[in-house]
């Protein structure tokens, strides 16, 4: 969370200026996260919005509460 907020690393969350996180999983394994990352990749914007509503009706930050 710490290198996201301080843009350390050169990526999406730098060139958008990402800092807020709305929206999370856990998952048994890496493998499991790196398939389901690719999979919500391949969502209509819409769906994801729909997704994250269903969790965090008020989208807002879960960034605080973690450690």
């Amino acid at each position: 969370m710490d290198e996201h907020k301080s843009e350390v690393v050169k990526g999406f969350t730098q060139k958008y200026g990402v800092h807020s996180l709305v929206y999370f999983e856990q998952t048994e394994d890496v493998g499991a996260a790196i398939a389901r990352e690719k999979q919500l990749k391949n969502w209509h914007r819409k769906w994801k919005i729909e997704l994250i509503e269903k969790v965090n009706p008020s989208m807002g930050r879960f960034s605080r509460n973690i450690a």
